[in-house]
């Protein structure tokens, strides 16, 4: 898998089977560790949080990022590669700047590995 893409495993584009239709087998399951692993972190899920709501095909400036955080740059670029290499995002480099966006589908496939299915006749 390549470090750039996010593969939800145990799923084929067609199907959105969800984290209740099969149990993971162990390399689903370190596959998928490492995504939540990134997300885990209270820093990188804001900065993750800060991408994606540029919308879709929307990117933004580390420029933009940096001042909204108590950490230093570096800090900063160390928490993005770690969303880079876990697939989650990608980026840019335009002269001195580096921009980010999500990769498209990313969030969606994970939405859909982490839904259940409802029971027939089931509301909500």
């Amino acid at each position: 898998m390549s470090k750039q893409e996010l593969e939800v495993v145990g799923q084929d584009a067609a199907c959105c089977a969800g984290l209740s239709a099969a149990p993971l087998d162990e390399d689903q399951a370190a596959d998928l560790a490492k995504v939540f692993k990134a997300l885990g972190d209270p820093v990188r899920l804001r900065l993750m949080s800060m991408i994606a709501s540029r919308g879709p095909g929307g990117e933004i400036c580390v420029c933009d990022l940096t001042p909204a955080f108590d950490v230093s740059q570096p800090t900063i670029s160390h928490h993005l590669k770690l969303l880079r290499q876990a697939g989650l995002i990608d980026c840019e480099r335009r002269g001195t700047w580096v921009y980010y966006w999500v990769l498209p589908g990313v969030l969606d496939k994970l939405a859909a590995f982490l839904a259940t299915a409802q029971p027939t006749g089931a509301t909500a």
